[in-house]
Order: structure tokens, then C-alpha cells, then sequence
């Protein structure tokens, strides 16, 4: 009897490999973002408005926090951290 070779591939089987591929695809596409250096500059003008805004966003909630700070150790009887 001559053996027969099957060619076919199960569902199982199928997926998996499309799981890797895509696992592999996922992984390069991941590393290719994390080349891509933090400090992008702004393209329109658009962007400058909202890098503003951030910039602002982040001083006055900074502002608050050093406040929040002081107020607590103003209550508590500590010497507040410069």
C-alpha cells in the first residue's frame, strides 16, 4: 500500500498560524512606534494651539498640586517642601 500524503491543513491548524502571523505583525509594528522619538515638533497650526494648551494644562495642575501640598502641611503641622 502506498501511502498518501495529505496535503490539507485542519482549522486548528490554520488559525494558529494566523496567530503567529499576526503576533509577528503586532510585534514589528510595536517596535517601529517605539523608534519614533518622544519629542515630535507640531505640523500645523492646529497642533501648535493644542501643544499650548497642554503645556498650560499641565503648569496649572502642577501649581495645584505644590498648593495642595503646602495646604496639608500647613495643617498637619509640618514644614511644607519647597
Amino acid at each position: 500500500m502506498s501511502e498518501q500524503i495529505k496535503s490539507e491543513i485542519s482549522r486548528r491548524k490554520a488559525f494558529s498560524l494566523l496567530g503567529l502571523g499576526t503576533a509577528a505583525l503586532a510585534l514589528a509594528a510595536t517596535s517601529t512606534v517605539l523608534i519614533i522619538p518622544e519629542e515630535v515638533e507640531a505640523q500645523t497650526a492646529g497642533m501648535v494651539r493644542r501643544e499650548g494648551r497642554r503645556a498650560a494644562r499641565t503648569e496649572r495642575r502642577q501649581t495645584r498640586r505644590t498648593a495642595r501640598t503646602q495646604r496639608r502641611a500647613i495643617r498637619r503641622g509640618v514644614a511644607p517642601a519647597q
